[in-house]
């Protein structure tokens, strides 16, 4: 079959560009147009949240070098957004008025934060993390904050809180959930970072409501309680989640699933012909899981996006990898891979949660459902097989064995 002579993509984050860079490796030849609305050229996640917010570093990690898009001829055309797709003409229209039809469409549109709905939510001082600028104007904002209050107990407002100690800040979390990050963790693996935020100065107002951020036109000057108590406040982050930017493809007409995304099948195809989706927007039917999974996280949207080219060039291969992220806090780092219930599967540690070197497993019928090594780098090759090929495994091994003989 003849190679489509042009391919759109919306979205110029990682896993557009991803698929750009790994269509032209792929050989592929024709027209390939890349829609950004942002004024850089496209980067990774997640250094925003650790080195460009702690101040180690003054740059995103750059998906491929600024002359790379012109070299292999993709038309990347930053500061334009996408306002309308047209289904039955196979064209893509802007906010400029121009127009772009296609063979091939890809949807890579992420995700934006959710905001809060309580009075005071735009007040100058209140902010999101999510985009290059985003960081830098919150590392700004650190740099001459006392107070700081983080809304949200998530992987991003845990890592923006460490940040906020990094730059002498004072901080306090507050989040409905019973402990930081309990709905991937689970209370025991949660109570480590728990612990370790309250080692470096962070206050925590677990369990609590947000009704008011109490300020004016000059700033914030608390944040206001369910209870009616104020914590002083000189920043306000909010780090309560994203929502996948669907507009575009709900507008269009395409299938959108229960979990908000558009879905799409085993192959990252969309209900409309020759139109597919990935990264945050994208409700996947995952083979492994047998039901739909979406994911939030940057390795999804890179691997998604290299996956991708080679179907937008006629094959039909599913996307099978397991989910994958990782974290860097103070002085913890780790990594997490597979899908796992903590409300339900059996939890199993190898080393010590209290030194914070250890290796947590998640079980279910016999088999790693999820595994995650914190400060521990031994075995991240056995981990990947044991959730890859869902190997049949006991716990005496995990805990004390070698892993790299299982299977």
């Amino acid at each position: 079959m003849a190679q489509p002579r042009r391919i759109v993509i919306i979205g110029a984050g990682l896993g557009g560009a991803t698929a750009a860079a790994t269509l032209r490796e792929h050989g592929y030849s024709g027209e390939l147009v890349l829609l950004g609305a942002e004024d850089h050229r496209p980067y990774e996640l997640p250094a925003l949240s650790k080195g460009v917010l702690l101040g180690d570093a003054d740059e995103p990690d750059w998906v491929r070098d600024a002359n790379f898009y012109d070299e292999h001829d993709i038309d990347l055309r930053k500061n334009t957004i996408a306002t309308r797709i047209e289904l039955g003409a196979r064209r893509v229209v802007d906010n400029q008025g121009g127009e772009h039809p296609y063979d091939r469409l890809v949807l890579a549109t992420g995700s934006q934060p959710r905001l809060l709905p309580v009075p005071g939510a735009g007040l100058p001082g209140v902010r999101t993390l999510r985009t290059f600028d985003d960081s830098l104007a919150l590392r700004a904002a650190f740099a001459d904050a006392e107070r700081a209050v983080v809304v949200g107990a998530g992987w991003i407002g845990t890592e923006a809180a460490a940040a906020a100690r990094r730059h002498d800040v004072e901080v306090t979390v507050v989040d409905r959930v019973a402990a930081p990050l309990l709905p991937v963790l689970g209370p025991e693996v949660a109570e480590v970072f728990r612990g370790m935020h309250a080692e470096q100065g962070v206050h925590w107002r677990l369990e609590a409501g947000i009704s008011e951020i109490v300020g004016d036109a000059a700033g914030i000057r608390a944040v206001r309680l369910a209870d009616g108590t104020e914590l002083p406040a000189d920043v306000v982050v909010v780090a309560v989640g994203v929502s996948p930017r669907v507009e575009l493809a709900h507008a269009a007409g395409l299938e959108l699933a229960d979990d908000g995304g558009v879905a799409v099948d085993a192959s990252l195809r969309t209900s409309a012909p020759d139109v597919f989706a990935i990264g945050d927007i994208a409700s996947h039917f995952h083979p492994r899981y047998g039901r739909r999974v979406r994911v939030e996280h940057w390795a999804n949207a890179k691997n998604q996006g290299a996956h991708v080219a080679a179907n937008l060039l006629d094959e039909h291969e599913p996307y099978t990898a397991a989910p994958y992220f990782f974290t860097d806090q103070y002085d913890l780092g780790c990594e997490y891979r597979g899908l796992a219930d903590p409300d339900t599967d059996r939890l199993v540690v190898r080393g010590d949660l209290g030194t914070r070197e250890f290796t947590a497993f998640w079980l279910r019928e016999g088999h790693v459902t999820a595994a995650m090594n914190v400060n521990d780098w031994d075995a991240t090759d056995a981990l990947q097989r044991l959730v890859e090929d869902k190997l049949p495994v006991d716990e005496k091994t995990l805990t004390d064995g070698d892993l790299s003989s299982i299977g």
